[in-house]
């Protein structure tokens, strides 16, 4: 775990080793999501949906799935 110190700017320095692990560079725009009893930074995805895509790939189709269980539901009734 990395200790840190807020400045008196309110600026806190991510140490290089984080920095080039999560591909950190000077430029990069980040966000700070505050979970109510702590924070985490969070880079932002420069296009989303192509960095997403793919994100939920699995041998079995969610929907699917979804489509099966409700075909069960509908047995049960």
């Amino acid at each position: 775990m990395t200790v840190m110190t807020i400045s008196q700017k309110g600026w806190v320095v991510i140490p290089a080793e984080l920095r080039k692990k999560y591909g950190l560079t000077p430029g990069t725009r980040i966000q700070m999501v505050d979970y109510g009893g702590g924070i985490t930074i969070v880079p932002l995805l420069e296009n989303p949906a192509r960095e997403a895509f793919g994100m939920f790939a699995g041998k079995t189709s969610l929907t699917q799935a979804l489509l099966a269980e409700r075909a069960k539901d509908r047995l049960r009734e």
